[in-house]
């Protein structure tokens, strides 16, 4: 199964994911690549950080199951490869944009579709703050919030608001395996 997370800057996805994939061993995230710069207090492993000609080679090659440019950088999510053996894992977890959604749902149909959203714009303005995005950044990304909310309902995806963490988490597994028990 794939399974598609979504939602806005700084409503909390990648923390999210994170638990996510670390109390289930049979997820395994998606590495996807940009070419923007690290955040402060990212780590390197979070993305593949490479140069906007590299990532323009690898589309060439149809090396990616969805790609998008975001505000000027590349996003992207690898063609995956089949996991080692002894690799208990067997569902992906892609953590993208609305616009990669879309593309990975053209591909597969049968993909689940998760939609994280913050409990307000205000709140998800203060998580944009406190990761060290520079206020520009912040403005614009609260202006395309609801925008990427209603492309996430036109989609179809199921929406869970993050407002406590580990409520947060355990939805998203409650959804998952539902879907998995279809």
């Amino acid at each position: 199964m794939i399974v598609v997370i979504s939602g806005p800057g700084g409503v909390g996805k990648g923390t999210a994911v994170a638990r996510l994939v670390a109390a289930d061993p049979r997820l395994r995230l998606s590495r996807s690549w940009t070419t923007r710069s690290p955040r402060p207090q990212e780590s390197a492993d979070h993305y593949v950080f490479t140069s906007r000609a590299e990532f323009e080679a690898r589309i060439a090659v149809a090396g990616f199951l969805e790609w998008a440019e975001f505000q000027g950088e590349l996003y992207g999510s690898p063609v995956p490869e089949a996991p080692d053996q002894g690799d208990d894992a067997s569902d992906l977890v892609l953590e993208i944009d609305v616009q990669g959604a879309a593309q990975v749902q053209a591909r597969f149909p049968e993909v689940l579709l998760l939609f994280i959203d913050a409990p307000s714009r205000e709140t998800q303005r203060q998580r944009l703050v406190g990761r060290g995005d520079d206020p520009a950044a912040v403005e614009r990304r609260l202006a395309i919030a609801d925008r990427e909310a209603a492309a996430g309902q036109v989609l179809g995806a199921q929406v869970v608001i993050n407002d406590e963490l580990d409520d947060t988490v355990a939805e998203l597994l409650r959804r998952i395996n539902a879907a998995r028990r279809r």
